[in-house]
C-alpha cells in the first residue's frame, strides 16, 4: 500500500485547509487510515484516524470539534479538513495506514505504510 498526502500550504490563525491521503490500492487488511502531525523538535502524534469498513473516526483531544476526518471509498482518498487553525497545529502531516484492531487506532507502532508527508504552517 503507498499513501500520498497533499493538500498543506500556509494559512493564517482561524483558517482552514484540507488534506488528501490518496491510497494506491485497496488492501482488504487495511483496517483504518489515520493522519499524525510532527512539530519541529516534538514526537509524532496521533491526530485523527477513520475505519475503512464502518467509518467510525477517532480524534485527538487537542483537534476534537476543529478536525474532520472523512473518506470517499470511490476514490480511495481519506481526507482531514482542518477548521479554526491555529499556531501549534503547524507541522508536518502524515497518513498511514493501520490493519490493527480498533483499540489500537491511536497508536503510532500500530501503522505500517506512510505517505510523505505535507507541511501545515499557520501564521499570523
Amino acid at each position: 500500500v503507498q499513501l500520498q498526502a497533499s493538500g498543506g500550504g500556509l494559512v493564517q490563525i482561524g483558517g482552514s485547509l484540507r488534506l488528501s491521503c490518496a491510497v494506491s490500492r485497496r488492501s482488504y487488511s487495511v483496517n483504518a487510515v489515520g493522519w499524525f502531525r510532527q512539530a519541529p523538535g516534538r514526537e509524532r502524534e496521533f491526530v485523527a484516524a477513520i475505519g475503512t469498513r464502518g467509518g467510525h473516526t477517532y480524534y485527538a483531544d487537542s483537534v476534537k470539534g476543529r478536525f474532520t476526518i472523512s473518506r470517499d471509498a470511490a476514490k480511495d482518498t481519506v481526507y482531514l479538513q482542518m477548521n479554526t487553525l491555529k499556531p501549534d497545529d503547524t507541522a508536518v502531516y502524515y497518513c498511514a495506514t493501520t490493519s490493527g484492531p480498533t483499540s489500537s487506532y491511536r497508536d503510532i507502532n500500530q501503522y505500517r505504510s506512510w505517505g510523505q508527508g505535507t507541511l501545515v504552517t499557520v501564521s499570523s
